[in-house]
């Protein structure tokens, strides 16, 4: 993320250390595990609402609807409505959500990579806790 001087050269909306900039809200909201997931599943291809719904183990139409809504308007995915009966809708990835789909690949692959060693340090401390 860079230094705190490197930081606080940047314009206030972009400066994630503001608890009232833009950069710390659009943070704020992809941040969460239906968001990174969503993207995943996009970034293999466009999909519809119940694909998505399917792929996604455990999550609600409420949570579904509620992510994607916001990954529309923060400009991530492209909801594409067809005028057939009943209509069909579609999303998929816009070209940031694709960049953002970068990032999210490098997490699931930290969290493949050091899973093991995660797993021993949390039953380590419980060990200790206990």
């Amino acid at each position: 993320m860079g230094t705190r001087q490197e930081i606080s050269a940047l314009p206030p909306e972009a400066d994630l250390a503001r608890a009232d900039s833009l950069a710390r809200e659009i943070f704020s909201d992809v941040a969460n595990k239906w968001a990174f997931l969503i993207i995943e599943f996009l970034g293999q291809r466009t999909m519809r609402f119940s694909e998505l719904r399917n792929e996604i183990g455990g999550i609600s139409h409420k949570m579904l609807t509620q992510n994607l809504r916001m990954l529309e308007r923060n400009g991530l995915v492209e909801r594409t409505v067809y005028p057939t009966i009943p209509p069909r809708v579609e999303y998929t990835l816009t070209e940031a959500g694709d960049g953002l789909r970068a990032v999210v690949d490098g997490m699931c692959g930290w969290t493949q990579r050091y899973l093991g060693h995660i797993e021993k340090s949390r039953s380590s401390f419980r060990a200790s806790a206990g």
